[in-house]
């Protein structure tokens, strides 16, 4: 028995909020002028322009899979569950360039992981939320 009463629609509100925002990051990161960002911050100019097509790819596929996943929860679809475990693994494969094929954490340190940890996070919070709505039978 499916029943959506009960459900609120405010996490998946904050989801499709979340994921709109990493969408626009997408958009003004894969678009920036890489040339201007090397005279304020040459190390990150580096790394996009070094960055491979995968990476860019998974960070696509994060961001879309993240954001259709929110909108499959606002409407009860089971996809949220498929969307949003893309959303967390083309995540870690985003990542893994940027923190096991490059230097940055070893030039900037630890405070690097602190954004990407909350991505994660929320990544695995908006799996487990889909989740937990498919076990309640609150997805058709």
């Amino acid at each position: 028995m499916t029943s959506t009463t009960s459900v609120p629609r405010w996490p998946a509100l904050l989801f499709l909020l979340w994921n709109l925002l990493g969408c626009a990051m997408f958009a003004m990161q894969s678009m920036q002028d890489l040339d201007a960002l090397a005279r304020t911050d040459p190390l990150q100019a580096q790394i996009w322009r070094a960055m491979p097509i995968w990476a860019w790819i998974a960070y696509l596929v994060a961001v879309l899979a993240g954001a259709l996943g929110a909108v499959a929860l606002l409407l009860r679809s089971r996809l949220a569950i498929l969307l949003s475990l893309l959303c967390v693994v083309a995540v870690l494969v985003q990542f893994s360039y940027t923190f096991l094929m490059t230097d940055l954490l070893a030039l900037r340190g630890a405070a690097t992981l602190i954004l990407p940890g909350i991505i994660i996070l929320i990544a695995i919070a908006q799996l487990l939320y889909a989740r937990s709505l498919g076990a309640r039978g609150a997805l058709r």
